[in-house]
């Protein structure tokens, strides 16, 4: 073993004691709470005086096997760290969430999703192995073969059921490059037809395709972005300055193509939040110019999102213009892929906001996952739709009518963002019973947050 690598194991041991200590002293009647000050949800939540758990040590890549394709990483470590030390040996992990500051515990005890999902599923289902902090102060090592249960309950729980301390996690490999094709459709129908041909068979116009995901402009203007990796050298794009990645999507008719280092492609989307920077200002050419490149970045729109939500700025806004306040609508659901063009008709018949991305999903795992239950021999759609709208006659009437329209079509939405279920609807819809089951195992104290209560009631 490497002096870099024993340096890491020993760090990542003395992030588990402290991790541990600040476990102790939380009062026995206090909830257990991470002390994190970034965040990628989406909902406010009731502010507590109690200490959080410290995991300022558990920030890091542990090791990178190349030989097994394999990485042990601290529950805390970003994305974008993982990436960095993964991609100097020609590997990837096997789905990426857009975003550079979402974690691997996070994606994990949530859900996340990108564009090798149509191949590869979600984030956890490439999880071998990881220990957890239960309630119960124990850290365990969940897998498949060892306290199964826990290991299978995690994902969707939102650190509910306990915190991943370390992941390890599989592997792929990859090239310097992505080659992109953009097609343009006029019909979201065809649209989806030709991603379901794309996740059947794997191939476009007979070329093997590595990543898949859409954008929906209007009913009559939407894409499938279709990238393939590549070792060959040549010139690429640079959305990292003046230029916009979702405006390059745009052309009038038939394909066009571009290129990326995959660096930027994992990336591609992270400078402008998608789209959400323009909110801030910071497509606009002017603006865009004098704004630091470093700054260019979600974790920064995010900041500028807490200090709005904070200061009320936009309900203001709204006020001095005569205007009503807004209701944010920030969701990811997933649709079955036959019922997509019905689920986006209506949105975009209902619901004022564009663009939509589109990120087809299949698991790969064939038992399926109790907290989020969607079926594993069946195609998936992730409509994801990022804005406000003007408020309707009772609170989140729109978040409301899409949870309503998402179960009209047996599909999900994910728990990062605002939710409105009652009790009885949302144990029928993540697997209350097992969910149940497995807190009675690894929480019997219930230290941990309840999940409705975290996910609905806001705590």
């Amino acid at each position: 073993m490497s002096a870099t690598a024993t340096d890491a194991r020993t760090a990542h041991a003395t992030g588990v004691e402290r991790l541990l200590e600040s476990y102790a002293a939380v009062p026995a009647t206090a909830p257990i709470r991470l002390a994190k000050r970034t965040s990628n949800l989406f909902r406010t939540r009731e502010s507590t005086k109690v200490g959080g758990l410290d995991t300022s040590g558990l920030t890091h890549v542990i090791s990178v096997d190349p030989a097994a394709r394999t990485a042990d990483v601290a529950g805390m470590c970003t994305y974008e760290d993982l990436v960095a030390a993964t991609l100097p040996h020609g590997l990837s992990p096997l789905v990426v969430p857009q975003l550079k500051t979402i974690t691997l515990g996070g994606a994990v005890t949530g859900l996340g999703i990108e564009s090798t999902s149509f191949r590869n599923g979600l984030p956890h289902e490439s999880v071998l192995e990881l220990d957890i902090l239960t309630g119960a102060g124990e850290i365990v090592t969940a897998s498949p073969a060892e306290h199964a249960d826990l290991y299978r309950a995690f994902p969707n729980s939102y650190g509910t059921l306990g915190y991943a301390v370390r992941l390890r996690i599989e592997l792929e490999s990859v090239e310097p490059y992505v080659a992109l094709t953009h097609v343009r459709f006029h019909s979201l129908a065809e649209l989806v037809a030709a991603m379901d041909r794309i996740v059947t068979t794997g191939r476009f116009d007979d070329v093997r395709v590595d990543y898949l995901d859409g954008v929906v402009f209007s009913a009559e203007e939407s894409y499938l972005c279709i990238g393939v990796q590549t070792a060959a050298s040549g010139p690429v794009s640079d959305y990292t300055r003046q230029e916009i990645y979702y405006r390059s999507i745009q052309h009038d008719d038939g394909a066009k193509t571009d290129r990326l280092s995959i660096h930027d492609y994992l990336w591609r989307w992270d400078t402008d939040w998608f789209w959400c920077s323009e909110a801030f200002g910071a497509q606009h050419p002017l603006i865009r110019r004098f704004w630091p490149r470093r700054y260019r970045r979600s974790s920064s729109y995010w900041k500028l999102m807490r200090l709005e939500r904070r200061f009320d700025i936009g309900d203001r806004l709204e006020r001095l213009h005569g205007r009503p306040p807004r209701e944010r609508v920030i969701q990811d659901v997933e649709i079955p892929i036959e019922r997509c063009v019905e689920f986006v008709d209506w949105f975009l018949a209902n619901v004022p906001i564009e663009p939509i991305w589109l990120c087809p999903l299949r698991l790969r795992d064939e038992d399926g996952w109790p907290l989020y239950p969607i079926s594993p021999d069946r195609t998936y759609v992730n409509v994801g739709f990022w804005s406000t709208v003007p408020i309707g006659a009772t609170e989140g009437e729109t978040n409301r009518g899409i949870e309503r329209r998402v179960s009209d079509l047996d599909g999900h939405k994910s728990l990062y963002s605002d939710a409105y279920y009652a009790p009885d609807e949302f144990d029928a819809l993540y697997g209350g019973a097992t969910y149940r089951d497995v807190k009675r195992r690894y929480d019997p104290d219930s230290r941990l947050l309840d999940l409705y209560a975290k996910a609905v009631q806001r705590r």
